[in-house]
């Protein structure tokens, strides 16, 4: 009976051991970071775009490169 206490012990304790090495599992979703509207400014103005071409530029900067 005193082996088959320890041995239920020796489990349990390896058992715990096991499931606490498990690294945390990462995050499902990243939040995306979009470019802020002074970054798309500057690049604009480095491309020297004006009218509807800077603010599709800036629109699209912003977007994470979608239009």
């Amino acid at each position: 009976m005193k082996i088959l206490t320890a041995l239920t012990a020796s489990c349990l304790v390896a058992g715990g051991a096991a499931v606490a090495a498990e690294p945390p599992a990462a995050p499902s979703a990243t939040p995306v970071k979009h470019t802020s509207v002074a970054v798309c400014n500057k690049q604009a103005d480095a491309k020297k775009l004006t009218g509807p071409g800077r603010a599709r530029f800036v629109k699209a900067c912003r977007g994470g490169g979608r239009s």
